[in-house]
């Protein structure tokens, strides 16, 4: 299995290449020269497996052979050990055709750890094996670092820095990033909204002196093998409802920002998972939902929410659904970018238009009506959801029918306390693992909006 970028400028990649580079040197970003299929044979099987060999049957296909079977498997079984649940990725019933599906059980309490900590394990073969050190750089807006720095903290051949908005994340997320005390991880406000720091990280990932310099590595959702390990609680969950020996389909809610969860949901259709719609859910940063009423794509203004790893407005992995929209034609996606990059928006051709609408849908809550579905939430069904799993319930009501709906509840509740607490009265605790969070003293670098500062900071900080 090769890797091509979107934009079609850069060399092809195997697996391990297109992870440990992250953004393609012609600023794309990596997805599988072809998407494999399963044969109905394989998905009756299913029915019958656990998490983990699902993940393996799910991802051989993407890693291509240059990791052998049973170090793929023991790679799996240590990513997923700290999970605090055996399943993994509980299907919880919310009704007779609604079901929730829990991807908040793993060390940082955010569906971020189902590929992070993935990705944590085959760097570590990766390097070791290539005797390489590697800078990895992200911004988060909330999930992504924390569960990154979990899962490299106290790797001696990676240095990681985050880059995450200030005052734009809860307590929690902040914390979470801020607390660990080992040397190579770095947690990096930055004056600005969650936009800002993504652009930051795409800048320095664009300037390949520095990118060399620095052995530049990326584990933000541009990375192909975060959207290859979230493909599988796709799959694990459908298994679960046990139609896969039937012609049903089922529809999925996503709530997403960046766009890479529900994009791992097109994957998963295109390798024949029985999935009819795809449903964005965004809040009030509506950029995704007004694009797939529009075909406009336009920069907006960020609001700040009490959904905030939502608060995004360029979204990284549209590029991704927008390569495919266009047939795979790296030329038009190319242009469109560049487009967005000199005028801030770009307009998307009709026929990549219907291409879209075939696969995605989408819908907005507001924060009252977030409020609202959180309360309605817990007393109806005596569950806790946190503010962005509550917007995609409000927008999944939309869309309920006779076939059956799966919404991911993609954070811990206790991650957003305050916002839940106001809804239901009830102040969610954090699991006993983590309870000793606010005891910890933190350990942040307040940095201004300027590329240059952080290139010092960064080369400063690896030196030593």
């Amino acid at each position: 299995m090769q890797y091509v970028s979107t934009r079609g400028l850069a060399p092809s990649l195997n697996f391990e290449e297109a992870m440990l580079s992250g953004l393609a040197r012609d600023g794309g970003l990596y997805v599988p020269e072809h998407i494999p299929k399963f044969d109905k044979k394989l998905f009756r099987s299913l029915e019958r497996k656990s998490y983990i060999e699902i993940a393996f049957l799910v991802m051989k296909p993407f890693i291509g052979g240059v990791i052998g079977d049973n170090e793929l498997r023991d790679v799996i079984e240590k990513a997923y050990v700290n999970f605090g649940y055996g399943e993994k990725a509980p299907l919880i019933k919310l009704s007779d055709n609604h079901f929730l599906l829990e991807l908040f059980h793993g060390p940082t309490l955010a569906f971020k750890d189902f590929a992070m900590q993935l990705i944590g394990q085959l760097f570590q073969i990766s390097l070791s094996k290539n005797k390489k050190k590697v800078t990895i750089i992200g911004a988060t807006s909330g999930d992504t670092g924390s569960a990154a720095i979990e899962a490299f903290r106290g790797i001696s051949q990676v240095d990681v820095f985050i880059l995450f908005p200030e005052g734009g994340i809860s307590e929690v997320q902040r914390r979470q990033m801020t607390t660990p005390s080992e040397a190579n991880v770095h947690a990096i406000s930055i004056d600005g909204s969650f936009d800002t720091c993504q652009a930051i990280v795409k800048d320095l990932f664009n300037d390949l002196s520095f990118r060399d310099e620095v052995n530049l590595a990326g584990v933000n959702s541009i990375n192909w093998a975060r959207i290859m390990a979230q493909v599988v609680y796709y799959f694990s969950s459908v298994s679960r409802l046990g139609i896969l020996n039937s012609n049903q389909k089922v529809n999925f809610t996503v709530p997403t920002g960046n766009f890479g969860d529900i994009f791992a949901g097109y994957i998963s259709k295109q390798m024949g998972l029985p999935i009819s719609k795809l449903i964005i859910a965004t809040n009030q940063n509506d950029m995704l939902h007004r694009t797939l009423q529009t075909a406009e794509y336009e920069k907006g203004e960020v609001f700040s929410s009490i959904s905030p790893s939502m608060d995004i407005q360029v979204s990284s992995n549209f590029e991704r659904a927008l390569y495919y929209a266009y047939d795979q034609n790296s030329a038009e996606v190319d242009r469109l970018f560049s487009e967005l990059k000199a005028e801030g928006k770009f307009r998307i051709g009709q026929n990549a238009y219907r291409n879209l609408q075939k696969h995605y849908h989408s819908g907005t809550a507001n924060e009252t009506e977030t409020y609202q579905v959180m309360k309605k939430v817990g007393a109806q069904y005596d569950i806790l959801v946190c503010p962005h799993t509550a917007v995609g319930l409000h927008v999944a009501e939309d869309y309920l029918g006779d076939l059956p709906m799966i919404s991911l509840a993609t954070a811990h509740p206790a991650k957003f306390p305050v916002a839940v607490e106001k809804a239901t009265d009830i102040k969610p605790e954090l699991p006993e693992r983590v309870s000793n969070l606010f005891l910890k003293s933190e350990r942040v670098t307040k940095l201004p909006n300027r590329l240059e500062v952080i290139k010092e900071t960064i080369k400063e900080r690896i030196a030593t």
